[in-house]
């Protein structure tokens, strides 16, 4: 290996990851637990590769460096003067190359044993790829369904609580799952940092252990589950959640409550539902929500939208035929972690 560059495998061996790329390509994705540095600004990014494309390789090259020393005197300047000789830094930019480059050379010219991560962010999402191909079949999932308003993510917390593995895809997602799942104030992530999230997630669970899932389908509001994440969930046993319906009404009044205050925003997303249900039908609930009368609102959605749906796929994905059913007809919190020591019990 070439000296002052590392690989993916030494990430751990280092006091501190600086990603000098872009704040907008910082925010799409990176490493976990990098520190932004950017050496270019969004904005000086693009000036320097429209010179590039539209004039010359030099002239970008020029005001480049000019920009690039110019930002990592500053950085310098503001977070690292106190750092001792001993301190170890790891650079990356997107391919390995000439921002994490120009980075690392000045901190190893001041003394610090800085290296350059070899690939760049590249080469992390190539390792973030193969490692979620290659992760989810080691694991043992138990999958836990039920129809909507089965409370199952907050089963999934309640597991966790006492102790059980969960991989809770909807919390890394940031989305509820369902076409009312999007969450007001927390705007999912993209692909690739869900990606970055998801396996930091599998990684710390241990293969020797079950680990609870929710019966998710392939996408998760906008994002995708990996194949092989998704094949091996598809293949493991089930359990079933069996709530009555006056239960999930009450559990997903106090769950979505968000929606309540937010009768406008409530009324826009359901007519995503547009070509699944009638003309008639989504005026009836807009009616309903125009009369604040959401217990009605729910209980129809249930019996004409999510009920339906959910017998429709039982079979279609996931192992539901024998799956051991635990039945409540309660779905408070005390009512979920006892459902969860039930389970754990079984």
């Amino acid at each position: 290996m070439q000296k002052g560059v590392a690989t993916v495998a030494q990430l751990g061996e280092f006091d501190a990851i600086l990603d000098a790329r872009s704040p907008a390509e910082y925010a799409d994705d990176h490493i976990p637990g990098a520190i932004s540095c950017p050496v270019l600004s969004n904005e000086e990014r693009a000036r320097v590769g429209t010179l590039y494309k539209q004039v010359s390789v030099f002239e970008a090259k020029k005001l480049g460096a000019v920009l690039v020393a110019r930002n990592i005197a500053a950085l310098i300047e503001a977070h690292f003067l106190d750092k001792p000789k001993s301190w170890r830094p790891l650079v990356y930019c997107w391919r390995g190359g000439q921002r994490s480059g120009a980075f690392t050379h000045i901190l190893r010219e001041i003394g610090w044993d800085a290296h350059r991560l070899e690939g760049g962010y590249k080469g992390w999402r190539r390792h973030v790829l193969a490692r979620l191909a290659e992760l989810p079949p080691r694991f043992a999932f138990r999958v836990v369904a039920g129809p909507t308003g089965s409370a199952k993510s907050r089963l999934l917390e309640a597991l966790a609580g006492l102790g059980a593995q969960v991989l809770h895809l909807e919390e890394l997602a940031a989305h509820k799952g369902s076409v009312l799942g999007v969450l007001p104030d927390a705007p999912q992530p993209s692909q690739k940092m869900f990606e970055t999230r998801l396996l930091q997630a599998l990684e710390r669970l241990d293969p020797a252990r079950p680990v609870f899932v929710e019966a998710e389908s392939r996408r998760i509001g906008r994002l995708q589950v990996p194949d092989a994440l998704i094949e091996a969930m598809r293949a493991a046993p089930c359990l079933k959640i069996e709530a009555c319906r006056a239960a999930r009404a009450d559990f997903l009044l106090s769950d979505y409550a968000y929606f309540l205050e937010r009768p406008e925003w409530l009324a826009a997303q359901l007519q995503h539902l547009r070509g699944l249900q009638s003309h008639e039908t989504l005026a009836r609930w807009q009616a309903l929500i125009d009369a604040g009368e959401f217990r009605a609102l729910v209980e129809d959605l249930l019996e004409k939208h999510y009920d339906p749906l959910y017998e429709r796929s039982q079979e279609k994905n996931y192992r539901y035929a024998d799956a051991p059913a635990f039945v409540t007809d309660e779905l408070s919190p005390d009512a979920i972690k006892r459902l969860a020591e039930r389970i754990l019990a079984a």
